[in-house]
């Protein structure tokens, strides 16, 4: 199945309207100076430094669990105070949006997460070989034009990207009510080296893969629409 019809495929969907949700978000005054100020936020001047160096950042030995594109911070936030032997790094790219996150934990402290603001595309620069156990995708850009493709958080490019940062044992998790960018999502498996070990495209009505479960602000949104959720768990294969 190929994406020939470019911006028209795409264009219906309720993630690609909450995009423009996001777009609105980009212009608040000072936000990058309260970022900066944080003591939740993993300064990016010292990131290089960070890679390969996570447990001597959280100070334990802990799993390492991070979410690449988590918007307002919701999702991940959750998830740190539900699994607290679990480390976890909430990634942004817009500063705006990464303040959301910060509030958050202004409001709710969670000794167990830190915040980074940087593009997906430097990865590698933030976590070393081998050394993440799980990555979350939740509602990434679908990027709807055919040459923007290997900007899709869930593309072959970026897999390759995430299997070198990935433990062995290490998984990924992407959910989307976007059926157009989840079929696309699974046709880059095969061609990057990966598998699926479980999807869904309804999963709000599959009992086993909603145990534990949590939403995301889209997932709340979306599912209230009456949009189905897609979910898949793929890993590398040979591991």
């Amino acid at each position: 199945m190929r994406y020939i019809l470019g911006v028209m495929f795409y264009g219906a969907s309720a993630t690609s309207q909450a995009r423009g949700d996001k777009v609105r978000l980009r212009n608040i005054t000072g936000c990058r100076e309260a970022i900066a100020e944080s003591p939740y936020v993993v300064r990016e001047a010292l990131l290089s430094g960070y890679a390969g160096a996570w447990k001597e950042i959280f100070g334990n030995e802990n799993p390492l669990h991070i979410e690449i594109g988590m918007g307002k911070g919701k999702f991940i936030h959750t998830m740190a105070k539900e699994h607290p032997n679990v480390n976890y790094v909430g990634i942004e790219k817009y500063s705006s949006v990464l303040l959301r996150a910060v509030q958050k934990l202004e409001q709710e402290e969670v000794p167990n997460l830190k915040l980074v603001r940087t593009d997906a595309e430097g990865i590698e620069g933030v976590f070393g070989i081998g050394e993440v156990d799980k990555i979350y995708l939740n509602f990434s850009d679908p990027w709807p034009k055919d040459r923007h493709a290997k900007r899709r958080l869930p593309s072959r490019e970026f897999l390759n990207r995430y299997r070198r940062i990935l433990k062995p044992e290490g998984s990924l998790e992407f959910k989307t009510d976007n059926r157009e960018l989840f079929d696309f999502a699974l046709e880059e498996l095969e061609p990057a080296g990966w598998e699926a070990q479980a999807l869904t495209y309804d999963l709000h009505r599959d009992e086993q893969m909603m145990e534990g479960n949590v939403m995301t602000e889209y997932e709340e949104k979306f599912s209230a629409m009456g949009n189905p959720i897609c979910k898949y768990v793929i890993r590398p294969i040979g591991r």
